[in-house]
């Protein structure tokens, strides 16, 4: 089962992986890393803020209005914090990789957002969402967007 870990008044919200969801996660990134995408899923990589090393894991990128996005539906992770120290990362898929910087959304812009992410992802991500749904006003979006990190993304060409 999930932990909670941290408030959303802190900007310290998160929601550990319990034990089927970890698995889960390493067959999905595995899968990523041989040109497999479960329904559009990526891996991401980004460099640890301490260890200096790369850090993977597996992501729903979402495209949006023509722009990509990644959402932290489990709040604030290792990966958003390393996300922040590093200004970027890469997403990979097979053999494509694409490099990318990345800006972190301020809460009033994100609604749309995580509306069109829960709308794509909902059935895999609702759980970690508590009572926001793509069905949720701009309000309650906006009450849940400290809980969830979301990231604007421009793959370097």
């Amino acid at each position: 089962m999930s932990q909670h870990s941290g408030t959303a008044a802190t900007g310290t919200h998160y929601l550990r992986p319990g034990r089927f969801d970890s698995a889960f996660g390493r067959l999905v990134g595995w899968l990523a890393r041989r040109g497999v995408s479960l329904l559009g899923s990526a891996e991401l990589s980004v460099i640890g803020r301490s260890s200096g090393e790369w850090r993977s894991i597996p992501v729903n990128p979402l495209t949006y209005g023509g722009e990509t996005f990644l959402v932290s539906a489990r709040g604030h992770s290792q990966w958003v914090r390393n996300m922040r120290a590093a200004g970027g990362g890469r997403l990979t898929l097979g053999r494509s990789v694409r490099n990318f910087t990345a800006v972190e959304l301020a809460a009033a812009e994100k609604p749309a957002v995580l509306r069109a992410y829960l709308e794509r992802w909902g059935w895999e991500v609702g759980r970690f969402f508590g009572e926001v749904t793509a069905e949720s006003s701009d309000e309650e979006l906006r009450a849940a967007a400290d809980r969830h990190p979301v990231f604007r993304l421009t793959v370097e060409r």
